[in-house]
């Protein structure tokens, strides 16, 4: 095993997962959740860093539509043909929308603009997607680390670190690959 690689994992994984999941982040965090049954992370600050993430995202997002409706960052978002998709979304559903908004494929950017220009009280956002985001790390960090209980049964104890890191990399390209496959498919 390669000690200077495992060390970087140790003292930057988590980092490395808080930024992942500020973006779309699904498939960092089932790669930490499996890294987590390996040992080389702790699930639940897998879960912590997560959480932070994707919650810190829709929130700033959020007051951006609030704030900032005019900005020609927030127009750039609002001329996604996905931008009209969410605000339709959220006038007919806009809690149920909150809370399944980073399960939906090509809504995470948008939609939390489209609920910071809705009329959805900021105090509410902010409860339902803390809930929100608290499901979702959870959920998929503990996708990679069931990955990672199939993957010993099946080939036993991984050595090495670099072993772990491409099973890891395998299995998150494997998720993002069929999230975006199931989501083209939905189109």
């Amino acid at each position: 095993m390669n000690p200077a690689l495992h060390q970087f994992i140790v003292d930057y994984g988590l980092w490395a997962v808080l930024g992942g999941t500020f973006l779309e982040g699904e498939s960092v965090v089932v790669f930490a959740g499996f890294l987590a049954h390996q040992h080389l992370l702790h699930l639940p600050e897998v879960m912590l860093c997560a959480f932070a993430g994707s919650f810190g995202a829709d929130q700033l997002l959020f007051f951006l539509g609030r704030r900032y409706r005019e900005h020609r960052l927030v127009r750039r978002i609002r001329e996604k043909p996905a931008f009209e998709r969410a605000l339709a979304l959220v006038d007919r559903y806009p809690h149920g929308f909150i809370l399944s908004l980073r399960f939906l494929y090509g809504l995470r950017t948008v939609g939390p603009v489209a609920l910071g220009m809705s009329r959805v009280p900021p105090l509410r956002f902010l409860v339902l997607n803390a809930i929100a985001a608290a499901i979702w790390a959870v959920c998929f960090s503990l996708l990679g680390y069931a990955f990672g209980q199939t993957i010993e049964s099946l080939l036993g104890r991984l050595h090495g670190v670099e072993t772990k890191l491409a099973v890891a990399a395998a299995i998150g390209a494997a998720i993002w690959l069929a999230y975006h496959l199931l989501a083209r498919r939905r189109r």
